[in-house]
């Protein structure tokens, strides 16, 4: 978690923990690639605006805005490294 410049979970005491929260905007696995890809530019587009890159700014909001491949690579590392994580805890669904 990061407040300004200050990261708070350097006062857990836990060595190299990390964690992010990823936006991101899905669609069903049949939409077609250019409406994918037209909807990514647009939102994209949106996200650089000045004004909105300030108020996300102001909420310490990081914007990435990249494509839908990086996106996808992005949730399948977060998956990875979760599951791994979960499982050598030994964590179970109650």
């Amino acid at each position: 978690m990061r407040h300004g410049k200050v990261t708070l979970t350097l006062f857990t005491g836990l060595p190299d923990y990390e964690t992010a929260t990823l936006f991101g905007i899905f669609a069903p696995a049949a939409t077609p690639v250019a409406l994918i890809n037209q909807l990514n530019h647009e939102i994209v587009r949106v996200l650089n605006r000045a004004e909105i890159k300030e108020r996300l700014f102001n909420a310490n909001v990081e914007v990435v805005g990249n494509s839908p491949q990086q996106f996808a690579v992005a949730i399948k590392s977060e998956m990875t490294k979760w599951s791994k994580i979960i499982k050598d805890a030994g964590i179970r669904p109650e």
